[in-house]
């Protein structure tokens, strides 16, 4: 990822911006909404070393002041499924594309929370997001980047 880092802001304009949207290190939290009420099922049981990783890329290219980070939060995100299939394929997707294994057993919990009440409940899986927005240090016309100037020298140009 610090490559790809790199490479994004080699094609940036300068004093541009690269939004980084990524799931918090944070398990999602599955429940059903009924009545305008939350109630916790269970959480899933994901990995976090790719989420890790990417951290500390971020974290990489912050260091090397190849962006400056502007703005920093994190919210949290609702998928909501109206039906039990839905939540299920949402499931199996999740499982697959996360190499996890298997969650049926809140596929099971679903189900009996739902059982009966079809029309009025709601399967909801809820996650924290972590929203950066980076911003690319301009370079004044003149000045060399690092890679054209070498280490030892730094540029005659100064930004006004």
């Amino acid at each position: 990822m610090v490559h790809a880092l790199s490479e994004a802001r080699r094609v940036l304009k300068p004093n541009s911006i690269l939004v980084d949207l990524r799931p918090a290190i944070e398990h999602h939290h599955v429940g059903i909404l009924r009545a305008g009420r939350y109630r916790e099922l269970g959480t899933t049981r994901e990995r976090f070393d790719p989420d890790r990783a990417a951290n500390r890329a971020v974290a990489h290219v912050l260091g090397k002041r190849l962006f400056r980070q502007e703005w920093r939060t994190q919210f949290e995100c609702d998928w909501v499924f109206a039906t039990l299939g839905a939540f299920r394929e949402w499931i199996s997707e999740f499982i697959q594309s996360g190499g996890l294994s298997s969650h049926d057993w809140l596929v099971r919990r679903a189900d009996n929370a739902t059982r009966g009440r079809r029309g009025e409940s709601k399967i909801v899986a809820r996650a924290a997001l972590v929203m950066r927005v980076l911003s690319k240090e301009g370079t004044c016309h003149g000045e060399r980047t690092a890679n054209q100037r070498g280490h030892a020298r730094r540029p005659t140009t100064r930004c006004s």
